[in-house]
């Protein structure tokens, strides 16, 4: 049957302006405030001095929160996005999936936080939010995370900042996956914005055979991504190398995926295909719009 694309509509809870003299948002209704990459958050403690939640008080909010005039307009749509989809779907006693490079609590919430990478899990110790993981919480309630590239039809391109497994076992294993871009990761087609290629995971021992078979079925360029402060390869949390696939033409990504793990000694790729229920796009005018996938 014939399905709609994805629906588009504009926020109805567009977030607070910032406030530039501190450098913090005013608090949203209920209490909420939510964070974006290296963007601000803290929770307070529930009346009744609940387990698993961190007091503001004490917070360096100048250093968590830069103020507007240190901020890029992506930056601050990032931000807008992430509130709008914190005000929309967390809700306390949760199991919360938390994007890397994406941070998301909520104030006057007890949230179970399941990390996505070494950076997430960091963060999550940091500011004394309750830490688990998929042993004790196999079943997540909802994982929000950021995106490099989302298409016309919500399918994604992640893995930029090297932990894509990761990021696909907690979304994949969470009931709703909710994404959170700026206005520039906003693509009628794969490859229209994002032009670093698709990362791959692939086992260190297979990188160079695995790269060859992919440039021998699907065509482009497969580059060995190199650290940037660190001499050789960039190492994933998962002890493997990360490759850049550079494609040259439109695919059927959903086929393209399956064919490219089925590769000996691929782990996984950054192609997420069919499995982001909404995506929040932060824009450059201050409004946060909103797509989702049509159910059929």
């Amino acid at each position: 049957r014939h399905c709609p694309g994805p629906q588009r509509a504009a926020s109805t809870c567009p977030a607070a302006p910032f406030n530039g003299s501190t450098g913090q948002a005013p608090p949203q209704r209920g209490g909420v405030r939510a964070g974006l990459g290296h963007a601000w958050f803290g929770v307070s403690r529930p009346s009744g001095g609940a387990t698993g939640t961190a007091s503001t008080s004490g917070l360096d909010t100048n250093n968590v929160c830069p103020a507007p005039s240190a901020m890029s307009k992506a930056e601050e749509a990032k931000k807008l996005a992430g509130r709008a989809a914190v005000e929309n779907h967390v809700r306390n006693n949760q199991v919360l999936g938390i994007g890397s490079g994406s941070t998301i609590v909520h104030e006057n919430l007890n949230l179970v936080c399941i990390p996505t990478s070494f950076q997430a899990r960091q963060l999550i110790l940091q500011y004394g939010l309750t830490l688990s993981d998929l042993d004790r919480h196999p079943e997540i309630d909802l994982a929000i995370d950021g995106a490099d590239e989302v298409d016309a039809d919500l399918n994604l391109i992640k893995g930029g900042g090297g932990c894509l497994t990761q990021e696909k076992i907690v979304a994949g294993y969470a009931s709703h996956f909710i994404v959170i871009a700026d206005f520039r990761k906003d693509s009628k087609n794969l490859g229209d914005q994002w032009h670093k290629g698709i990362p791959i995971e692939v086992i260190p021992m297979a990188y160079v055979p695995a790269s060859r078979a992919v440039t021998r079925k699907f065509g482009g360029e497969v580059q060995l991504r190199m650290a940037v402060h660190k001499a050789g390869p960039v190492v994933t949390d998962n002890g493997n190398f990360i490759l850049d696939w550079k494609f040259d033409r439109a695919h059927k990504w959903g086929e393209v995926n399956i064919a490219i793990k089925m590769i000996p000694g691929m782990v996984d790729t950054g192609l997420f295909i069919n499995m982001a229920e909404r995506v929040y796009f932060g824009m450059q005018d201050g409004s946060v719009t909103m797509r989702e996938k049509p159910f059929c």
